[in-house]
């Protein structure tokens, strides 16, 4: 069995996950299913956080980006390295550090508009990109700052392969759970609630899977409960258990522009950004606190049974019994009763951790096994779930400086 290292933080920015697992390449070609051994979460320093938020809002100029993405590569490999030593670990010892850095920007492909392109126009390689029509993203986290203070050998930046055949890589959980999911002969329904919610469909035929976003997972209830409360989140949902749901306001949340775009669609912080939430506060300022706070919570279950019901047939979503959740929002009842209440009554929503995944650390554990299936050739996109055009091997790999030959000595 190899060790292997994830890391995560993601579209709600409230930390870096950091995560140990064991796999080893199974008899068909894949990592076995990881197993979970620690993790832990960190937060990022203060100074820098600043200047990422900034980042996030387009007030970082280039100059500040160049410095920020060295910058964020150096906090991911100090947090990595925290990690080890609190758990009495060698860099040596691990095979891989898997991390996608950090999402700063990215644009969905226009998926019909590609589809409609000639094979001369797909020729023509920066045309995809300048036409608009392809997607892209952009991370910040050098992978060789983070491979050479580490010593580890480090795979980050895993969605732009996927985004070179027209794939829309976010989300990337689909192959996790894939590969934890293979072997079953049902369908298998998973759901990440992180600051975006995110739905995968796992099936053992990869042809057969989705995976897309379905719209806000905590990041409105975050972002309310720090402009109305000052708070930094909603503890347990508390706030949000102390109000009722206003309709009026959850019908005007439902016609957000994000529901127009055909799956697999991709959502993003700034779909939910703080100019269209502080509209929506003076639009229903007559709403009482907690009663936005509800139906914040609202929205994402109202968005996650949409999604679903919208996009995967019915007849393979009676296939399915139990909706395994993760990610941040799992900490919140209110979110979990709102999607229980709203989604298809068949399916029983539980924790990830029933099958051995601690919710919380699903993403940093995802890292991980795409960082090992990079290291092994094996492709970590779905095509038939990010539509994609073929299968890719994805990220960019870092090696250590352990892997030095040839007399490097000073």
């Amino acid at each position: 069995m190899d060790l292997i290292m994830g890391m995560n933080s993601g579209s709600s920015f409230d930390g870096i996950d950091v995560i140990l697992a064991e796999t080893k390449m199974d008899g068909d070609g894949f990592p076995a299913a990881p197993r979970f051994i620690k993790g832990s979460s960190y937060e990022w320093p203060l100074d820098v956080k600043k200047v990422v938020l900034d980042a996030f809002e387009n007030k970082v100029d280039m100059v500040g980006l160049n410095r920020l993405n060295y910058v964020a590569g150096a906090v991911f490999a100090e947090k990595a390295v925290q990690f080890l030593k609190e758990n009495g670990i060698e860099s040596r010892e691990i095979k891989v550090l898997g991390l996608d850095t950090q999402t700063i920007y990215q644009e969905q492909p226009d998926h019909k508009a590609i589809a409609a392109m000639t094979a001369e126009e797909k020729a023509d390689w920066p045309g995809r990109w300048i036409s608009g029509k392809y997607p892209a993203g952009y991370q910040v986290g050098d992978t060789s700052v983070i491979a050479n203070l580490t010593n580890i050998d480090t795979v980050t930046h895993f969605r732009q392969a996927d985004h070179t055949f027209g794939g829309s890589a976010a989300p990337l959980m689909q192959y996790l759970d894939f590969v934890l999911f293979r072997k079953e002969e049902k369908p298998k329904m998973t759901l990440n609630i992180g600051g975006i919610a995110n739905l995968h469909l796992a099936c053992s035929d990869r042809r057969k899977m989705y995976g897309f976003d379905v719209g806000p997972g905590n990041v409105i209830s975050d972002y309310f409960a720090k402009r109305l409360y000052g708070k930094e989140y909603d503890r347990n949902g508390a706030l949000a258990a102390s109000g009722r749901v206003n309709e009026d306001m959850l019908n005007y949340f439902m016609h957000h522009p994000f529901f127009e775009r055909p799956v697999p669609r991709s959502g993003w912080r700034m779909d939910y950004s703080p100019e269209y939430l502080n509209s929506t506060i003076a639009k229903f300022s007559h709403v009482a606190r907690e009663d936005m706070m509800a139906t914040a919570c609202a929205f994402t279950g109202e968005a996650v049974a949409k999604s679903m019901e919208d996009n995967i047939p019915r007849e393979v979503i009676e296939q399915v019994d139990q909706l395994y959740a993760s990610g941040g929002g799992v900490k919140n009842p209110a979110i979990l009763q709102e999607i229980q209440k709203r989604i298809p009554q068949n399916i029983k929503l539980v924790s990830s951790s029933e099958i051995g995944i601690p919710p919380e650390f699903k993403e940093a554990i995802k890292f991980a096994t795409l960082a090992y299936s990079t290291i092994h050739c094996v492709p970590g996109n779905i095509p038939a779930a990010g539509h994609a055009s073929q299968y890719a091997i994805l990220g960019n790999i870092g090696l250590a400086p352990r892997n030095i030959k040839g007399g490097a000595e000073f």
